[in-house]
């Protein structure tokens, strides 16, 4: 834009100016022709049937609607980076290049800091936090093993010799904070003051976790590998740049994992307690109940159960047991009717029969009311008659009905037994929930539970704007499979299949080579590293 003379701009404007006043300025906003029609044709697209007309027209809105996002990310790619196709090591001006280049930065994350705390520039900040982060690593290492050589190994003799306490009687983990005598507390934080303010400070002019102390009468005093005071260095820069962001990633563990223990020691009672000792847990007021099974256990991730209420349990079980009988018999009612109609009529009445109502949701629009309204008070009896739940019983057990749901029949005598029925009925009714969940949403979209109800993949996007299989795909003197004069598919129902799954499999393929495309890009290779994990 800088380069163009005055007298360029002035040309180019006049230029836009002429187009737009010989194509008729303004006419077509009042109706005079259809929008974008300037009266113009180029030479090779003046003919044509209005068929071909009108699939040139919806390419030019497509290919118009791809260009104003292409030209955008032009746009902003030639401003930050100062190219029109720059890379983005040429943006040397973001915030975010400032500190890309420090140690910590790894492989797969790469620069992580989702909440932006950096995003400002400031080095200065930068290296404080960075000192807080290899300073907490350091003390999370030390903590985690403090944890875990307990369990192995105690010193010999006295902790605190005047209070006769024994390395050996001094409990694992947070307990052992009640057992460290006041002195010993003491002690510890005159240690971390010396070593803090004097002995292992971090200057300022220093890389951050660089430590040292003051020594007058021979100067300064740097700390080496491993933290041993006037240790060696390393003085390979790669062993080094290793062993620091070693240092960083452990260190960035370690503070996970004496979190987790820390947890886990409050919550058990125990430095390394087993989930049976957290006998305070509400959720623990459950996890007897039926219905907690392998592999999950008690599976509770909203925390519904977290207040531990019994009142409210019962109520939500009793409930999941009903949604769970509903749904399998809904699942059976989907599927039954494929294979199997009463014979005689639905309703004499209005003269429809059985094989003539449809299977689905479609069917609830061709009940007749009567037939709607006996359903609902027959629901309405046997929630109020004969399922009606006791207070005092366990959810779903209802008087005077005994194994499966029948009236007056025995129930099962034996425990064992009866608490296997129990687990598998709700094991079947949560699987089943989800099977007619799943059969209403896909008989939504396809319109139809047959067997083809799995030869299509219901998808939304398809649905709101719908493809329609028309002549437009099929080409002439060209048969199945794209062999030149071969012969078609005769039989129309399968020439719908496999048009259709042309479609679905063409869709799948246009997503599969632009990932490939990416990938080898990226990677650089086509072979068969590109799929090895270290690519």
């Amino acid at each position: 834009l800088k380069v163009v003379p005055f007298i360029g701009w002035v040309q180019m404007f006049l230029y836009c100016g002429a187009v737009e006043a010989s194509s008729g300025l303004g006419r077509d906003a009042f109706g005079d022709r259809a929008p974008g029609d300037m009266g113009w044709k180029p030479p090779f697209f003046k003919d044509g049937t209005p068929e071909k007309k009108q699939k040139r027209l919806a390419a030019e809105l497509a290919n118009g609607r791809l260009a104003m996002m292409a030209i955008i990310g032009m746009f902003f790619q030639d401003g930050l980076t100062g190219s029109a196709w720059g890379d983005w090591a040429n943006y040397t001006d973001s915030p975010l290049r400032a500190f890309e280049g420090e140690l910590g930065v790894q492989a797969p994350l790469g620069y992580w800091d989702p909440l932006g705390f950096s995003k400002d520039g400031d080095a200065e900040v930068f290296y404080r936090r960075r000192c807080t982060e290899i300073k907490n690593g350091r003390v999370a290492m030390i903590a985690a093993i403090g944890y875990i050589v307990p369990e192995y190994f105690r010193w010999p003799g006295y902790c605190s010799p005047s209070d006769a306490v024994r390395f050996e009687d001094v409990p694992n983990g947070l307990a052992a904070l009640e057992k460290v005598p006041a002195a010993g507390w003491g002690q510890w934080i005159a240690f971390c003051a010396f070593m803090e303010l004097y002995a292992a400070k971090q200057d300022k002019a220093d890389p951050p976790g660089l430590l040292s102390g003051a020594d007058e009468g021979f100067g300064r005093v740097e700390y080496g590998r491993l933290g041993f005071w006037r240790g060696d260095r390393s003085k390979d820069l790669e062993s080094k740049k290793k062993g620091l962001n070693s240092e960083l990633a452990n260190g960035r563990l370690a503070m996970m994992a004496i979190i987790g223990m820390f947890f886990q020691d409050g919550l058990t009672g125990s430095a390394w307690g087993d989930w049976a000792n957290y006998t305070d847990s509400p959720l623990r007021a459950f996890e007897g109940e039926l219905g907690v099974q392998a592999p999950v256990g008690f599976f509770d991730p909203l925390g519904f159960t977290k207040d531990g209420d019994e009142t409210k349990f019962k109520r939500r079980r009793q409930v999941e047991l009903k949604n769970g009988r509903v749904a399998m018999w809904a699942t059976i009612g989907y599927i039954a009717p494929e294979y199997f109609r009463w014979p005689g009529f639905l309703s004499v009445n209005e003269n429809i029969a059985f094989k003539d109502m449809p299977n689905g949701l479609e069917a609830m629009a061709s009940v007749p009311l009567a037939g709607g309204l006996q359903m609902f008070f027959f629901a309405g009896f046997l929630e109020w008659g004969i399922f009606k739940q006791d207070p005092n019983r366990a959810p779903g057990d209802f008087e005077n009905v005994g194994d499966l749901g029948v009236p007056n029949a025995e129930g099962v005598a034996d425990p064992e037994d009866r608490k296997r029925k129990l687990n598998a009925e709700l094991a079947n009714g949560r699987l089943a929930m989800f099977a007619i969940t799943g059969m209403l949403f896909q008989n939504g979209f396809i319109g139809t539970t047959g067997p083809e109800i799995g030869l299509q993949v219901p998808n939304l996007f398809f649905h709101i704007f719908p493809l329609q299989l028309t002549n437009q795909c099929d080409f002439e003197n060209v048969g199945d499979l794209g062999v030149p004069n071969a012969e078609g598919v005769a039989d129309p129902e399968d020439r719908r299949r496999k048009l259709n799954a042309e479609l679905a499999n063409g869709r799948l393929a246009m997503f599969a080579i632009t990932g490939m495309m990416f990938q080898n890009g990226f990677i650089g290779t086509t072979g068969p590293e590109m799929w090895s994990p270290g690519a």
